[in-house]
């Protein structure tokens, strides 16, 4: 069956990195478009990146444009996405997300919390 599981989530400090992973199995991995959304406490889920397929085009949230970079290893069935400069707006459930119209696909998520 489809899964896709996230790790790497935890706590770090204001000005930290983290790097999140998205393991993908039971689909054909590299013709989705993986994304990573985030849910914060109270607020609706935000596209946070996403990754197209072949040419591996990448778009970001003018939120974390410059700080976070979204990357996929087709061989390895892996979606990542690394944080750095993390602020704790940033504090979230994030979620690794597959499309191919019309399949979507979601992860169970995985914690990122930004305090010092």
């Amino acid at each position: 069956q489809v899964q896709l599981v996230e790790s790497g989530g935890g706590l770090v400090q204001p000005g930290g990195s983290l790097r999140l992973s998205c393991a993908a199995s039971g689909f054909t991995f590299s013709s989705y478009t993986m994304s990573w959304y985030r849910q914060a406490p109270g607020k609706e889920r935000e596209w946070v990146a996403a990754i197209t397929t072949t040419s591996g085009s990448t778009n970001y949230a003018d939120s974390v444009k410059g700080r976070f970079t979204i990357f996929r290893d087709n061989a390895k069935n892996m979606v990542y996405l690394q944080m750095s400069s993390l602020k704790p707006d940033d504090t979230a459930v994030y979620y690794c997300n597959a499309v191919r119209s019309p399949m979507g696909y979601w992860g169970q998520g995985t914690q990122v919390t930004v305090s010092s």
